[in-house]
């Protein structure tokens, strides 16, 4: 059997579901410096496949790893949502589809 070498971030349960599909698999845990280096690549990733698909999917995946960088650099989505929240009472949102 061909072994594949992948070197990418992937969820947690990734190696539990290929386990169970008969297959072995080598991974290791992160740094925390290795972990957001490779969390940036992970949204510049998720990103492109959202752009190219347009998928409601992919688009959860991005949010998915912005919860994760989030968490990584020290900050609580609560803080987060309240950054995004003020700033969306400051400017304004997107529904209006203003083009200036």
């Amino acid at each position: 059997m061909p072994i594949k070498a992948y070197h990418k971030l992937v969820r947690d349960r990734i190696p539990e579901i290929i386990e169970a599909d008969g297959k072995t698999c080598v991974f290791k845990t992160l740094s925390d410096e290795e972990y957001i280096y490779l969390l940036e690549q992970k949204l510049n990733e998720e990103l492109a496949e959202y752009q190219e698909s347009k998928s409601l999917e992919e688009l959860a995946d991005l949010l998915e790893v912005i919860h994760a960088v989030v968490k990584a650099r020290g900050w609580t989505l609560k803080e987060f949502e309240r950054v995004r929240e003020d700033k969306a009472a400051k400017r304004g949102g997107f529904e209006k589809k203003i083009l200036l």
